[in-house]
């Protein structure tokens, strides 16, 4: 028996605009609003990747799942996706809704403002596990068993924690200098805990889709079906399940249609479940389909992000750390103002797209940190933030005197 487990991460950040200092203690009003995120761009936006992507990546989703019984997938859907579906393109989820109803499509767990709060304030962190498990039960019916921390970022703590809390499983890069000689294609347990196993992104050919597939410098390219399933059936060897996880987004918006990437992946479903034994598992199956090989161990935190796995693309830098340092600081005085605006405003400021945004790696990876920011440096990215961060302190020293004034 040969099992793939595909798991895709859906996700939209609320982008902030270009928030001057002048704006500070003056435009804060309730989010349809106001001036911090800018409305009119993140729904441009939102639409145009629904248009080519969320919609005809769902649409074949459905369609192999109405005619292949063998096929299943995962999802994970941040909970600031969910609400700009539900405000511009509200069928989006009734799609999920019957993805999902067919008991064949799993959802996986994750923070609701899809941050890095774990390494900030772990009761925030649990507080946004626990809105997305409610906003998950409350959409679909169901709550998550499985979990995966914002971009990958895993370590032996997070393991530990989710096994306290009852996780099945967590998913995880499966990067060499952690696995060594070992193959991404088992299933493992979290080093320290006493059920929560470790599923291990199989990275060479998850990326063969979701980077190398459009690449016409690509030794390899064109990739083919028989080629890929090839690849599949070598590596296979090295274990009975494979582990393919990418971003939703791979589909249609960071590959173009024009690339026939949806062909390739109507043709690679069938393809691979016309070979015997062959199957497609959720990640809550792949969990159980054999007894751990070995305990995994990442001391140090390890992201699917960029060629060092490392949590350097969103606080590799001093502008990153400050941002971040300053947003949690404030937590306890958000929390206490009982504003429901300011929490929530707050709280988006929290997705780590934003630290993102002031990545000043410009090697190997700095086009592609350029490519997803709607700033113009990232030091605009900073100032921006920071003005925020201002104008949420003068918010909270408002509502202070306004309890003053009342008492």
């Amino acid at each position: 028996m040969r099992a793939i487990c595909l798991y895709l991460h859906i996700h939209q950040p609320w982008r902030y605009r270009r928030y001057s200092i002048f704006d500070v203690a003056h435009n804060h009003n309730y989010w349809y609003e106001k001036d911090y995120y800018d409305k009119q761009n993140n729904e441009r936006i939102f639409r145009k990747v629904a248009k080519k992507s969320y919609y005809p990546m769902l649409n074949l989703l459905e369609q192999n799942l109405r005619s292949f019984p063998g096929f299943k997938v995962s999802l994970s859907i941040t909970g600031v996706w969910l609400e700009q579906a539900a405000e511009w393109e509200p069928e989006l989820i009734n799609q999920i809704r019957r993805l999902v109803n067919t008991g064949r499509v799993e959802i996986v767990g994750e923070t609701y403002y899809h941050s890095l709060a774990f390494f900030y304030d772990r009761d925030e962190f649990q507080a946004q596990v626990k809105m997305h498990s409610d906003a998950i039960a409350r959409l679909f019916g169901v709550r998550p068993i499985v979990f995966r921390n914002t971009e990958f970022a895993y370590n032996d703590e997070l393991g530990r924690w989710a096994d306290k809390l009852g996780y099945k499983a967590v998913l995880a890069e499966g990067w060499d200098k952690v696995l060594g000689w070992r193959s991404p294609n088992h299933v493992y347990k979290v080093a320290g805990a006493e059920r929560t196993r470790l599923l291990l992104k199989n990275y060479r050919l998850s990326d063969d889709i979701a980077f190398r597939f459009s690449d016409r410098n690509w030794k390899e390219w064109p990739l083919t079906v028989p080629k890929y399933q090839n690849w599949l059936n070598m590596d296979a060897i090295n274990g009975n399940l494979i582990n393919l996880f990418m971003d939703f987004e791979t589909f249609g918006e960071n590959i173009w249609e024009d690339t026939g990437i949806f062909n390739f992946m109507n043709e690679l479903i069938p393809s691979w479940l016309s070979e015997f034994d062959n199957k497609f598992v959720t990640v809550s199956e792949a969990a159980d389909i054999e007894q751990p090989a070995d305990a995994i161990s990442m001391p140090e935190t390890v992201t699917w992000a960029d060629t060092e796995r490392d949590l350097s693309a969103w606080l590799g830098n001093e502008m990153q750390h400050e941002a971040e340092t300053s947003l949690y600081s404030m937590r306890q005085e958000i929390m206490a103002s009982g504003d429901i605006d300011l929490i929530d405003d707050w709280r988006r400021l929290s997705t780590s797209d934003h630290p993102y945004y002031m990545c000043t790696k410009y090697w190997n990876d700095g086009d592609v940190h350029a490519y997803f920011s709607p700033f113009d440096s990232p030091y605009d990215a900073f100032m921006y933030y920071m003005n925020v961060i201002r104008d949420f302190e003068w918010r909270i020293e408002n509502l202070k005197m306004q309890k003053l004034k009342t008492k």
